[in-house]
């Protein structure tokens, strides 16, 4: 049983892709116990653009600026650029996994990891910018939570790109593994899912935030 899980098959002979149903293995299991892990994720990000909602009125800016000042859409467009070329690369990355090609998987994966890494600088440059100028966020509620919904987007991010990292060095000293396989799908599932909570953050703060 050890030796299944630490040197398991390759992706040809893993069900994960699987069109017929089979009895229940520890890929799929382990991936109902990370989409569990992502809905307890998902009520962090509605408490925080709750509370964006209910700070962004004239009341809680306390003389400070307020979203038409702060939102800079026209940034917040490249950014997304950004993070979606670098969700390409990683579903580009999972193909070569689904077809058991390592080196073109490892490729991509650190393509994706190096956009996905420009895109982190982007968003620490907004927060940055706005500290230079005074505007940090014990200046207001509304800075206050929009440094906190901002920075709990980008530590999501930094996290994700330590996960590729990892998953780089896993690669290299294990193959393709059981364990890399149903770490490599999860990994998909997270970086999808901050590309996802990045697109409401351009809708509603950014977008919104310049009407």
């Amino acid at each position: 049983m050890s030796t299944a899980t630490n040197h398991g098959p390759t992706p040809g002979n893993v069900t994960l892709w699987a069109s017929v149903v089979h009895e229940h293995d520890m890929i799929s299991t382990r991936l109902l116990g990370f989409w569990l892990y992502m809905l307890s994720d998902s009520l962090i990000f509605a408490a925080l653009f709750t509370a964006y909602e209910v700070l962004s009125y004239h009341s809680a800016l306390a003389g400070g600026p307020g979203p038409g000042d702060v939102a800079q859409p026209l940034h917040a467009y490249f950014e997304t650029i950004v993070l979606l070329t670098s969700v390409l690369a990683f579903g580009l990355a999972m193909v070569a996994l689904k077809r058991n090609q390592p080196r073109v998987l490892f490729g991509w994966l650190v393509l994706s990891a190096l956009i996905g890494l420009g895109f982190l600088g982007m968003e620490w440059s907004d927060l940055a910018r706005l500290v230079q100028q005074g505007d940090g966020p014990q200046r207001s509620g509304y800075l206050s939570i929009f440094f906190a919904l901002i920075g709990v987007h980008a530590m999501h991010i930094a996290i994700g790109l330590l996960w590729m990292a990892v998953m780089l060095v896993q690669m290299t000293r294990n193959g393709l593994s059981v364990l890399v396989v149903y770490r490599m799908a999860n990994l998909k599932i997270f970086w999808l899912y901050q590309a996802l909570i990045w697109t409401f953050v351009f809708t509603f703060v950014y977008l919104r935030g310049s009407i």
